[in-house]
């Protein structure tokens, strides 16, 4: 079994996948280890009605852009499942699936890779294995009783699986899509609001990922984006692609009855108290959908373009007085919207910062012949996404295929001495 390659590949997810095509078309040898199966995270981290918030023809793997009917809707699991896996038998990557890499480390010039088929070398590594590797929850979550069922949003599937009462905690991105499929099944709904910005889906007579692409945000690199220092960290804007796409705004769930509450504060074991913060945050997240609206109209002023006046955004319910607890006999389960953490402990390779983040440069790092592909903002907002990975893909493959002439040409310059010096 041959076990040194010029470059492997640590993950087979949508990142990997698209670094092999690029290395492929660059006759690079390379191997990728996929710790489950292709597009495994996609099948089975996500809830049934699960489906994109960005446009199908934004999905534009390297070598593979969207070519279905509806390039302006939003693909369902099944179908982003099938399109990763259409893709990867669209050029058949060399992939090992069901090995997982269990440690990384440098020795001279290659890299040693523990896996569980046993040790591999390379000259050159991607990790492509994103960065949302653990479930976080709270240590609040041992406060609750027993009897009250508590799942991470990864493990949720759909409304007929959980009891009549839930409180979901969070409201980025999954947290308010979860609690609406919760909500539209008819389930007693308690929402935990916290901090997370909302956007509009359509404005003046496109989807906002219309604009924004016509503003070159998405070709914005992290160095030139004004909030450089903290975007990695931010959390995305809430909306959905759901039955076509819409906004979500959290008023409009409770004037229809779900129950709305600030950020969690506390839990006793008999009641679940939460902070004075529910309009605060309400408040924020149509101030952040407002900004995005007025930047549109700017674009839109600056070049005259022709498009439909909408009426100002009015509030459709306000909290009158905030409720700041809740018992816990009137919770029957929890889902925790609170999203992932990172865990690169397996790369014994001085490249992370104090937080475990690793200093890259497009996902170069400092150590010659590693790199990282698929991180949030890695380069641009599409970086973790469908939109951008294969220009950061094709980024790193330009990279690897240059140290790697290097290389070659620094050995021929070792034979030439020996041959000349005899």
């Amino acid at each position: 079994m041959q076990t040194h390659y010029p470059v492997i590949v640590v993950g087979g997810g949508q990142s990997g996948l698209s670094m092999s095509y690029c290395l492929k078309e660059k006759n690079i040898e390379h191997l990728i280890f996929e710790k489950q199966t292709i597009a495994y995270s996609w099948k089975e981290k996500r809830w049934d009605t699960f489906c994109l918030v960005t446009p199908n023809w934004q999905c534009q793997l390297p070598g593979y852009p969207y070519k279905g009917g509806e390039p302006d809707g939003f693909m369902e699991k099944d179908a982003i499942v099938e399109y990763i896996k259409s893709y990867a038998a669209s050029f058949s990557p060399p992939i090992r699936e069901g090995v997982e890499v269990l440690k990384v480390r440098q020795d001279d010039d290659r890299f040693e890779l523990t896996t569980t088929i046993g040790q591999f070398t390379a000259d050159q590594v991607v990790i492509a294995s994103g960065s949302y590797h653990l479930p976080k929850i709270p240590s609040l979550s041992e406060r609750f009783p027993e009897t009250v069922q508590q799942l991470h949003s990864s493990e949720y599937k759909n409304p007929q699986l959980l009891p009549n009462n839930v409180l979901v905690i969070g409201t980025g991105q999954s947290g308010c899509q979860i609690a609406e499929d919760l909500h539209l099944a008819g389930k007693t709904v308690h929402l935990s609001v916290g901090s997370a910005p909302r956007t509009p889906r359509r404005y003046r007579g496109k989807d906002v990922v219309d604009w924004l692409d016509q503003m070159g945000y998405y070709d914005l690199s992290i160095d030139d984006h004004p909030q450089k220092e903290t975007v990695r960290s931010k959390a995305n804007h809430y909306v959905t692609g759901r039955d076509g796409g819409r906004e979500i705004d959290l008023r409009h769930f409770a004037r229809e009855g779900m129950q709305l509450y600030g950020r969690l504060k506390r839990v006793n074991g008999t009641s679940i108290e939460f902070e004075n913060n529910l309009k605060q945050n309400l408040d924020h997240a149509d101030a952040v959908s407002e900004s995005i609206k007025k930047t549109i109209d700017t674009f839109i002023e600056k070049n005259q373009i022709e498009a439909p006046i909408e009426p100002p955004y009015r509030p459709v319910w306000e909290p009158t007085e905030e409720e700041k607890l809740l018992d816990c006999q009137s919770v029957e389960a929890v889902i925790w919207c609170t999203g992932y953490q990172s865990d690169f402990r397996w790369i014994e390779v001085p490249v992370f910062d104090g937080k475990g983040y690793p200093g890259h440069e497009r996902g170069v790092t400092p150590i010659w012949g590693l790199y990282f592909l698929g991180l949030p903002w890695l380069y641009t907002w599409g970086s973790g996404r469908f939109s951008g990975i294969a220009r950061d893909a094709q980024y790193l493959a330009d990279y690897i295929s240059a140290r790697k002439r290097v290389s070659q040409d620094s050995a021929w310059s070792v034979v030439n001495e020996f041959l000349l010096g005899s």
